[in-house]
């Protein structure tokens, strides 16, 4: 009996290895196919998301193209009465407070680039999407000095902006952006580059501390786009105001 009892332990234990080498197969081969699928599903995603772009572009034109209609019968019933050309000049100003109309004017360019790496291992790393709280801090210092209008990459700064990371990008009004960045302010150009290049201020900032490449240059004329996204208030409304007796 003991001549055969080994030969049983050893069968008993090839057929437990065999057992578990099935059940690992079967669990690769599951997520292989599960694989399969979510690579199927973001590029589904990624066409709907292509749609949705090209149909945003068609409804923004559209837009503009009213805009321009009603801009155009504004003109000229402002031309008949002077009443509506006031109304017609302050609705101008709250759209360009609000940065909802293109803008131009003279100001500053502000170009900000990463530095130059010699590392192969760090060439992906970006050290101003890293440290993007910079851009808010220089936003904030052009504001400061007077900005009339402001934009980074093209997207404008509004009351709603957001400047955020997320995942390998820095979101501004919820569209991805990466450097260089670009920063355009509109107001008195000498007043806004001496407030940024004050010593130890942002700028010298970027520059000492972080090694970033910055220029700022004086322009004569800036054209800053307008915000194309929209505005909702969920929880904010007017004050009504109290009838006095």
């Amino acid at each position: 009996m003991k001549k055969y009892s080994g030969l049983i332990v050893l069968g008993l234990l090839a057929l437990f290895i065999g057992l578990v080498l099935s059940i690992q197969l079967r669990m690769t081969a599951g997520s292989d196919q599960g694989g399969l699928v979510p690579l199927a599903k973001v590029r589904g995603y990624e066409a709907e998301l292509k749609n949705v772009k090209d149909e945003k572009e068609i409804v923004v034109q559209q837009l503009m193209d009213l805009e321009a209609r009603l801009n155009s019968i504004e003109g000229d019933k402002a031309k008949e009465d002077g009443f509506i050309n006031g109304l017609v000049s302050d609705l101008e100003k709250y759209k360009m407070s609000s940065g909802v109309l293109d803008v131009q004017g003279p100001g500053v360019l502000v170009t900000i680039k990463d530095p130059v790496v010699t590392d192969e291992y760090e060439k992906d790393f970006s050290t101003i999407m890293y440290n993007y709280e910079l851009l808010l801090s220089l936003v904030n210092k052009l504001k400061e000095a007077g900005a009339e209008g402001i934009s980074i990459n093209e997207q404008r700064i509004v009351g709603t902006s957001e400047v955020s990371k997320a995942g390998s990008n820095v979101n501004i009004n919820g569209t991805p952006t990466a450097p260089p960045y670009y920063v355009k302010a509109i107001g008195n150009p000498d007043t806004l580059n001496d407030a940024i290049n004050i010593r130890s201020g942002i700028i010298d900032t970027m520059k000492m501390k972080y090694n970033l490449i910055v220029t700022t240059e004086k322009k004569q004329n800036i054209v800053i786009p307008r915000y194309t996204g929209t505005i909702n208030f969920k929880y904010a409304k007017p004050v009504a105001e109290e009838k006095s007796e």
